[in-house]
């Protein structure tokens, strides 16, 4: 793990590993408990400023630092606290995963057993009414899925992978220096604990091909640019029968021709012309879903002003949103003769005195 994680990082990561492995969560996964068990343990010494300094130290000083040994605050074999005992490749390696650094792979030696697919990330492209209203679509999806000969083993149908015998079924070795300890993976087995010794010929041993397949996704109603939807196991394939990982959808929102959007409120320009503006008037508008409304325009309205339609926004499961109606008042470039005729004459009998604060002579 990278010294320069920050702490308010290490804590969100923490909890996010301690979500997935919490007991309570995988009521019939031993290995998660004990999962939870360590994390819980390395997360009290990297959690702590003192503790992550001595093991900041020990991991920049090499296996010959030395931590634990005589004078230092852990005990023979590893950093003390809360009944943990681990080494410094053990801390890093369990959160590595979630910063880009540890062992290979991330997390903690996971040996022959079970391990959850990689999460996957694709983008989908919505009309600005169909992110409003919610749709259910198919993506097209390039990815890694189980080998559907071998089953995603990595071996000839018949046959099994074999415990590796270098680190017996573990995927790590251990590096003894006195009172401290250093893990790395196999590099027999690649850290799997096992090796495919009659390789599937579909796959190669690797357990997973490349296919293109399609996923059906429901679209909620309401959903904003940028939002990521989460489906559940549809992500990269688990290996040594462990879950599959999760697919996220990352939407896109094609602009509209006149609304627009702020939240769950929906916006709409309306041009009106000076005279509507002076004298007030009534102004049918459109809405995005639903039929048009007429809004009422005050006498004195001037160019700018937000006339609001409650309940004529975004739907969502948080609430309903509103149409923001901007009045935009029309000043026109070029008149008629019998326009300028008309404005000549409000022209005259317009106060002369608007500018009188300003103190300039007119």
């Amino acid at each position: 793990m990278s010294p320069d994680v920050s702490t308010k990082d290490l804590t969100k990561a923490y909890r996010k590993l301690a979500r997935q492995l919490h007991p309570d969560a995988n009521p019939d996964d031993p290995t998660a408990e004990e999962r939870f068990k360590e994390v819980s343990g390395a997360y009290d010494v990297l959690g702590d400023e003192a503790k992550r300094t001595e093991y900041d130290e020990v991991r920049r000083l090499g296996p010959m630092g030395g931590f634990g040994g005589p004078g230092g605050a852990g005990g023979p074999g590893g950093f003390g606290g809360a009944g943990a005992n681990f080494n410094a490749e053990d801390l890093g390696g369990l959160f590595g995963n979630l910063f880009g650094g540890g062992r290979r792979g991330g997390g903690a030696p996971q040996g022959s057993g079970p391990r959850r697919g990689n999460d996957l990330e694709a983008e989908l492209t919505l009309g600005f009414t169909d992110a409003i209203s919610g749709l259910t679509t198919t993506i097209q999806l390039t990815s890694d899925v189980a080998c559907p000969v071998c089953g995603g083993s990595g071996s000839r149908p018949g046959s099994t992978p074999q415990m590796c015998a270098q680190c017996g079924g573990r995927g790590v070795n251990e590096d003894n220096q006195g009172f401290f300890s250093f893990s790395s993976p196999c590099v027999a087995c690649g850290g799997r604990g096992s090796m495919v010794t009659d390789p599937c010929t579909q796959c190669s041993g690797s357990g997973a091909v490349r296919r293109s397949r399609d996923v059906k996704v429901r679209i909620p109603a309401g959903v904003d640019e940028g939002q990521r939807i989460r489906l559940k196991g549809r992500g990269g394939p688990g290996r040594n029968g462990g879950p599959a990982g999760d697919l996220f959808v990352v939407v896109h929102v094609s602009p509209d021709r006149l609304f627009g959007r702020r939240g769950r409120d929906i916006t709409l320009v309306v041009p009106v012309t000076f005279a509507e503006a002076a004298l007030g008037t009534k102004v049918k508008v459109p809405t995005v879903m639903g039929d048009p409304v007429s809004i009422r325009i005050p006498p004195g309205t001037p160019s700018g002003k937000v006339l609001r339609v409650k309940g004529r926004g975004v739907e969502t499961r948080k609430g309903t949103g509103d149409l923001l109606v901007t009045v935009e008042v029309q000043i026109p470039s070029e008149l008629t003769d019998a326009q300028r005729t008309a404005v000549e004459a409000l022209a005259a009998a317009t106060d002369s005195s608007l500018r009188a604060h300003l103190g300039m002579e007119s």
